[in-house]
């Protein structure tokens, strides 16, 4: 039992403002009211942050956001606590207990592996070693099980392509995956042009999004950091295109979309 003079850890600082916060008597009334459901969008957001302050190369942002992200964690622990079904410790015991499962060849007895590639086959054939024992008898295991179905939909098609060809579903060039994008165009073109109706629009949009991830992927690249760059790039040069028209007095209103184009292409001729 730690004395009065043994330093808190942060950690455990961090879960006792946490109770706290959720005491009935006592407590934030705002956090005593969350749920896992209503904290659940808060921890996609936080995670999402953490890879913006990546990607910005923000060191103290990245710090502000990973403690923002570990609050998440620490809110559904406490609530599960309340309830009597796990704690923090049991989160932290479970991936401790996960990581060594998984890294045979560092805490076990498994061959070294030398590579990342070989490292990551490693990984996923463990982990589906592990998903075939949690699958329900009547249902025979699939290779996209595990895929979870709240992802962002770009991750999780991305995810269930990758799955995909790990079981040789794939095509073995990128530039096969164009001539399907170029395919998938055509349908959208040809849906538009007989006035399609707006599900059958939608699906053939669908389709095409789930093409360019796949050569996205088979590129090596992140479909979702991949438009969420583009979406920035998009953000950078609009605002550009507004500050050029504001130095002419005009709206963007105003000046119409032949004024526009021509600002964006400035823009773009001076990145």
């Amino acid at each position: 039992m730690p004395d009065d003079h043994t330093p808190q850890r942060p950690i455990d600082r961090l879960l006792a403002i946490m109770a706290r916060l959720r005491a009935p008597q006592g407590g934030c009334p705002w956090d005593v009211e969350q749920s896992f459901a209503t904290i659940a969008p808060h921890t996609i957001e936080e995670a999402y942050e953490v890879a913006e302050a990546i990607e910005a190369g923000d060191r103290a942002a990245l710090k502000d956001e990973l403690g923002d992200l570990l609050f998440q964690v620490v809110f559904h622990a406490q609530m599960a606590r309340e309830e009597g079904s796990f704690d923090f410790d049991a989160v932290a015991a479970a991936i401790s207990d996960k990581m060594e499962r998984r890294h045979p060849h560092v805490f076990g007895s498994a061959a070294p592996v030398d590579t990342a590639r070989a490292q990551v086959a490693a990984w996923e054939t463990q982990k589906a070693h592990e998903r075939a024992a949690k699958a329900h008898p009547a249902a025979p295991p699939s290779a996209l099980d595990g895929v979870g179905v709240a992802l962002p939909a770009l991750t999780r098609a991305q995810k269930l392509q990758a799955r995909a060809a790990r079981v040789g579903f794939d095509w073995p060039e990128a530039r096969q995956v164009l001539d399907k994008i170029e395919e998938e165009i055509a349908e959208v073109k040809a849906e538009i042009a007989g006035g399609g109706a707006a599900e059958k629009l939608d699906e053939e949009v669908g389709d095409l999004l789930f093409a360019v991830v796949n050569l996205a992927r088979k590129l090596g690249l992140d479909a979702e950091a991949s438009l969420r760059r583009g979406a920035r790039k998009f953000e950078r040069r609009f605002h550009q295109v507004e500050a050029a028209l504001a130095a002419e007095g005009r709206t963007p209103q105003e000046a119409g979309l032949e004024a526009m184009e021509a600002q964006w292409v400035a823009a773009k001729e001076q990145e």
